[in-house]
């Protein structure tokens, strides 16, 4: 079982909520409880303002947020790419890169959500809590974000991808219509155009996870893929019920990943 630790899948040392994840031993059992991580993250994190009030409905105007302060005018978007952290905004004529900006037609669903600086949402972006978003963050348009989410530092959520009861840790991106459901992706992890981590057998029983010549009862009907850091999949690729993959693994374009355990550095190139 030692393979299946969180350890064998992150490097916590460096991430912001890694003291949340390092007391579980098996990494699976991180999932169930991501809805309660959002809430003690967000005890601590600070939400939106309190003048900020367009919740259930689309914003009728860009808003950008600076230092806790609500800008609906006086200010200048000159653009640049949030994930690295240089969109540039100016504000009363001073530049900076920390301003979060919320583009007319997105939709914060209600005040359980906290977004950092220098986060850019999108036109028609739609974001229910709980959720916490970490800083120079990029959701972009049409992405779904249906809650129980934390996306931390230098992430993408692409456009129109779908996402509920996951992590993304620092650095991961899933920038084209993807689907994320019950799932987490350890840091640097990038997922090509198309791809879906698919959560729910189609039976309905609880999903199993092989590995070697076991196959280990998790107890969850819904578990998608644990990415571990560094790995990447290719565009159109999708992963059954259960994938466990070690760090810097790499799954070919259009491949179907079946369940189960997948060591560090494994090169996935033929369909299941």
């Amino acid at each position: 079982m030692e393979l299946l630790k969180t350890h064998s899948f992150f490097d916590l040392s460096t991430l912001s909520f890694g003291d949340l994840l390092r007391k579980y031993q098996q990494v699976w059992k991180i999932v169930p409880d991501i809805r309660e991580m959002c809430y003690e993250l967000l005890e601590k994190a600070e939400r939106l303002p309190h003048s900020f009030r367009d919740f259930q409905r689309p914003l009728q105007e860009t808003v950008v947020i600076h230092n806790g302060e609500v800008h609906r005018s006086g200010f200048e978007i000159l653009g640049g790419d949030a994930s690295k952290g240089n969109f540039r905004v100016k504000i009363k004529g001073v530049e900076t890169t920390d301003a979060t900006v919320l583009f007319a037609g997105c939709v914060i669903w209600d005040g359980r959500v906290s977004l950092g600086k220098g986060v850019v949402i999108e036109p028609t972006a739609l974001i229910k809590g709980p959720t916490v978003i970490g800083n120079y963050t990029e959701v972009r348009q049409g992405a779904y974000v249906r809650g129980k989410c934390i996306v931390g530092n230098h992430c993408v959520v692409g456009h129109t991808t779908e996402m509920k009861n996951s992590i993304m840790m620092d650095g991961a991106k899933a920038g084209h219509f993807a689907y994320i459901g019950d799932s987490i992706l350890g840091q640097d992890v990038n997922l090509g155009a198309g791809v879906k981590l698919a959560n729910l057998k189609m039976n309905r029983k609880a999903v199993k996870i092989k590995l070697l010549d076991e196959e280990i009862d998790t107890g969850l009907q819904k578990l998608g893929a644990i990415v571990g850091d560094g790995s990447e999949l290719g565009c159109n690729s999708v992963t059954n019920p259960g994938v466990l993959m070690g760090p810097h693994s790499l799954v070919w374009p259009g491949v179907l990943v079946p369940g189960g355990y997948y060591p560090p550095n494994s090169v996935i190139s033929s369909r299941g």
